[in-house]
This record gives structure tokens, sequence and C-alpha cells, in this order.
């Protein structure tokens, strides 16, 4: 028996008042951008929610994104790639995608500048940092976050727009905001040098309200407007541990 499609307006309209919320709580006036991760969702939950007005929309793995986008193709929607990047995949990335936020690595952004086209307008790029320096997570550290930003700053094909992070989960709210504020610092230690930055990608769906607390324009959210995703293979499983939910 085929699972139901869900129905994510709802879902949607309360996040969206969630951050209404939020940012008035802490008194923040930021824009904050919702991204709804879809990955391992059918195309058709994807359309239900670009029926409810949303209109961003985080994919993981290139191979399940770029069947969900032959599908939709009808649909006004911006593409965001938030997954690891094998060097492999960077030519249809580049290509089928209008933001990528997990560059971590120079070698990666060449590859990604490259593969633009000149017809398309620069690809939005954000800096992947780990902040929690697991192992498991890919990200630039820390003290090599300045160097990399003004080598990726020179590309031609590429627009550098800020910083993403996926902090090691916490369920106290004083440390998920601690967290945040040390991605927030290097996004504001990047500003300081010049790179005009202007998104801080941060914030799920269990820690969403602390990252606006601590200045996220761009919040990513999947259990929360989709439900709980059902396990499945990916064609990019080698390298399904590392990414964003």
């Amino acid at each position: 028996m085929t699972a139901p499609i869900p129905a994510p307006a709802d879902n949607i309209a309360e996040i969206q008042q969630n951050i209404a919320q939020a940012k008035a709580h802490f008194q923040m006036t930021q824009a904050v951008t919702l991204c709804a991760v879809s990955k391992s969702q059918p195309a058709a939950a994807i359309r239900a929610a670009y029926a409810a007005g949303q209109t961003v929309f985080g994919e993981n793995y290139l191979q399940e994104a770029l069947g969900k986008q032959a599908q939709l193709q009808d649909c006004a929607i911006a593409w965001h790639f938030i997954g690891p990047i094998q060097s492999n995949k960077t030519q249809q990335i580049a290509r089928q995608f209008d933001w990528v936020h997990s560059v971590d690595r120079l070698k990666i952004a060449q590859r990604l500048s490259d593969a633009r086209t000149a017809e398309l307008p620069p690809l939005n790029i954000c800096l992947q940092v780990n902040i929690s320096e697991e192992a498991s997570k890919s990200g630039a550290s820390g003290q090599e976050l300045l160097q990399l930003a003004l080598q990726i700053k020179q590309l031609p094909h590429l627009r550098l727009r800020g910083l993403m992070a996926i902090p090691a989960p916490q369920q106290d709210f004083a440390a998920q905001r601690d967290q945040f504020s040390q991605v927030r610092a290097l996004f504001d230690h990047l500003n300081a040098h010049g790179l005009q930055l202007d998104t801080l990608s941060i914030g799920m769906s269990g820690d969403y309200q602390a990252a606006i607390a601590e200045g996220a324009t761009l919040v990513r959210i999947g259990t929360a407007i989709f439900g709980a995703r059902q396990p499945k293979p990916s064609p990019d499983t080698d390298l399904a541990s590392k990414g964003a939910v």
C-alpha cells in the first residue's frame, strides 16, 4: 500500500509563525528564509508544499534531486544543495542548483566555478564550518575559514554568501545558542575582513529558534514540515552520514 503524501501546509504556517515569534522575542530584525529539506520526500510532497507557498527546497543527494527536479520543472523553485559534495558530482550540482551550502574546500569551489555556465547567474555559495569538530561531519575548521573564504571570493562564477553549520545536537536551549553564537562570531570575523557576507544558514527542526536568536538568516527544516522520514538507500550513500537534516 502506498504511503499517503504529507499535507505540509499547516506545518509550514506554524513554522513561519514560530520564526516571527522568535524574532520578536529575541528582538531580531533579520529576514529569515525557510528552506524545506525535502530529501527522501517524493515530488508530490514537494508540490504540496509549493502549493502552500513554499518555494525554497534543500536536497542532500544529487541523483535523488535530479529526478524530482525533472518532475517539478513547472514550479518556480529555488533549489539548494545542502549535502556533502563529491568531486565527480560538481558539474551537475553547479548547473542544476541555485545555492550550494556545503562547500568546505577550495578544490570543490574551483570545480563548481568551472562548471557553472556563462548564461547562468553566479552560483550562491555558503562555506560549511564544522563548529563542533565532529569527525562524522564535513566542514572547514574555524582556523582555515578566512583564507578559504578569501580564495573562493576570487572565483569568477561563484557568489560567496555566508556560512553553514550543523552543530552537534543539543537538547538545552542555552547550549544550542552557544554553538550558534560561535558560528556567528566566525561570520562577523569574515565580514570584518571585508567579505560582505549576508547569509547564516544555521538551525534545523530541533533548534531553529535558538539559531534565529543568534542571527540565522536561513533555517533548514525537514521533519517539522514533512514528518519523520522513512530510511531508504540513497544513490549517494557513501557520504549520507555527513549530510544536513
